[in-house]
């Protein structure tokens, strides 16, 4: 599949595990994806991003990501189908903190080394990049782009598309993004 890549998605990619290694994550995640894409300052993706603003809010996506991980990667769904049971996941996390030291619900940080040298992907970050194929091939394009990722990342349920909709990035608004329009009509990949 990684034939298909276009060179900005192939630079995406490769940065997302570069963000992998900087954070000491075990798996590059869904996550250093999405702030791979934030980094590139040109290419389809790059535009989308700088239109839907969130370029200018990088800090607020990164506290977004970083408040996720610390409810143990809950979504803000999550967070509400939970609130409307009478449990407060913000106070479950502070007390955790507490006890336990602040980040304790936060995936564990890794300080593995791989044999290889290549870091796995996360199941997440591998079903997004299934999900950029069947996009791109829902659209008819013979190339997965970083554009293809970035829709991806949106269509995809779990923090990311949680953290992107709170910012107004939802699958529709960056199809609008990248093709007007004109770019509802076309059958939207499952």
């Amino acid at each position: 599949m990684f034939e298909r890549f276009t060179k900005g998605a192939r630079v995406v990619v490769t940065g997302a595990v570069s963000h992998a290694e900087r954070a000491g994550a075990d798996k590059v995640a869904e996550e250093h994806l999405l702030l791979s894409l934030l980094d590139q300052e040109e290419g389809r993706g790059s535009f989308a991003v700088t239109a839907l603003g969130l370029v200018d809010r990088r800090a607020s996506v990164e506290a977004s990501l970083e408040r996720a991980r610390r409810r143990g990667g809950l979504t803000s769904a999550d967070e509400e189908a939970l609130a409307g049971l009478g449990i407060d996941v913000s106070e479950i996390v502070a007390r955790m903190e507490d006890v336990h030291g602040e980040g304790v619900l936060a995936p564990p940080r890794g300080t593995r080394r791989w044999r290889n040298g290549h870091r796995p992907f996360a199941d997440g970050a591998k079903g997004v990049l299934a999900k950029s194929l069947r996009i791109a091939l829902g659209r008819r394009d013979r190339f997965i782009g970083e554009e293809h990722l970035l829709l991806a990342l949106t269509a995809c349920p779990g923090v990311v598309a949680d953290v992107l909709a709170e910012h107004g990035a939802t699958y529709v608004s960056v199809e609008r993004a990248l093709y007007g329009d004109g770019g509802e009509g076309q059958a939207r990949a499952s």
